[in-house]
């Protein structure tokens, strides 16, 4: 085939609702045409994700792809490295990226440090319920861009929706919860030790990802080991060259509506709709009025 559509897997949270667009975490595996996302990769392997990605993952698909709406904030949260993941019996750690939706004006989020603090700081800041008086708050608007690799505290709150992209994992430390009851009358369970291991307490000035909007060309917003992301927002036809590439590559709708010709078959994107294109393809033309984000793997 010359690209995949999913059906997306529904969470349904103590703070809201996530939906899983492009899966291979083990349960809850996205599907298409009867045959799941791990299914394909151990068919199709490097044809599907490229020939470095599959010896660097084998029959693993190595990202995850989410939408996240949230009704109330989320806990306050780390994950790991690689290397402190493998050390704590995991096998891959977490970065991620989120990539902000239209959202209440006074959506927020927290990312990173905003003052040195020891690990004993930290650990009494939060027993005392002080640890987010440490955290760098933004209010986000539609376009926002944080990149989160792995050891920086973050938090998504209230009102926040957004598109996330992330290493295939489901490795999160919960540091504080606000003492939030979960539905067997139970406090949620912390990870203070997991997390006190993975915490980076490098201090920035700045967590956002700066990037000026242009029209009908990639503004590339994240390249790290782990993915390349990239925003277009088209008002007429391009044609993207892959043909270069030695990775699948996924396109996630935002606004608006267009079509994709790949390789010479044409499908729809919608918003909300992710569209996985196998690391054969060659070329893809897009047309419509459109933004959509672009992802991939180099290895």
């Amino acid at each position: 085939m010359n690209y995949y559509k999913f059906t997306p897997v529904p969470k349904v949270l103590i703070w809201g609702t996530e939906s899983w667009k492009i899966s291979g975490v083990p349960g809850s595996e996205t599907q298409c045409e009867g045959k799941n996302l791990n299914e394909l990769v151990r068919e199709e392997k490097e044809r599907l994700v490229g020939v470095a990605n599959y010896q660097r993952f084998g029959d693993e698909f190595p990202l995850l792809i989410k939408s996240i709406d949230a009704h109330r904030e989320l806990s306050i949260q780390v994950h790991p490295s690689d290397e402190t993941a493998h050390r704590q019996g995991k096998p891959r750690g977490k970065t991620e990226m989120w990539y902000m939706l239209e959202s209440p004006k006074d959506a927020w989020i927290y990312a990173g440090l905003k003052e040195h603090i020891t690990p004993e700081e930290y650990e009494k800041m939060v027993a005392n319920d002080t640890i987010c008086d440490a955290l760098a708050r933004y209010t986000i608007e539609e376009g926002d861009c944080f990149f989160i690799p792995a050891g920086r505290i973050h938090a998504i709150g209230t009102g926040c929706q957004l598109i996330e992209i992330q290493q295939t994992s489901d490795v999160t430390y919960r540091i504080y919860d606000y003492k939030r009851i979960d539905k067997d009358g139970k406090p949620r369970q912390l990870h203070t030790r997991e997390a006190a291991e993975s915490i980076d307490y490098t201090v920035l000035d700045d967590y956002q990802t700066h990037y000026e909007p242009r029209k009908n060309e990639g503004q590339l917003l994240v390249e790290c080991p782990y993915f390349n992301t990239a925003v277009y927002d088209l008002t007429e036809p391009m044609t993207m060259d892959y043909s270069e590439l030695d990775s699948f590559v996924i396109l996630i709708g935002l606004k608006g509506e267009g079509t994709l010709t790949i390789d010479g078959e044409t499908v729809a994107l919608k918003p909300g709709e992710s569209i996985l294109i196998p690391a054969t393809a060659q070329e893809v033309n897009a047309s419509g009025t459109f933004k959509f984000l672009e992802t991939y793997v180099l290895s």
